[in-house]
């Protein structure tokens, strides 16, 4: 399929569990920057991470599929998604406070 561009999406995930101290937010760059996928993740007061995904349709599905287990050391409970409209605005990937 040369020449089909492929959608991109937007979505706003949150992470529940044990996923703060396991090393949530540099294992999700990670996975973030080899699939290709832009935005940003942080830690919240609440013990949850937070995330903001653009990209191609089946990139950001996959990196939040992967959300659903995380790195070794987490104990995902809640995976909750919310899609927003594509903006296009985020560039590269990266860790906020």
């Amino acid at each position: 399929m040369l020449g089909v561009p492929m959608e991109k999406v937007k979505a706003r995930v949150r992470i529940e569990g044990l996923v703060q101290g396991v090393n949530y937010r540099y294992a999700t760059r990670q996975k973030a920057q080899e699939l290709g996928v832009t935005g940003w993740v942080r830690n919240m007061r609440d013990g949850s991470v937070e995330c903001l995904l653009e990209g191609e349709r089946d990139k950001v599905e996959a990196l939040i599929r992967w959300c659903h287990h995380g790195p070794s050391g987490a104990r995902v409970e809640k995976v909750t998604t919310h899609r927003e409209e594509y903006t296009g605005d985020l560039q590269g990937f990266s860790i906020t406070y």
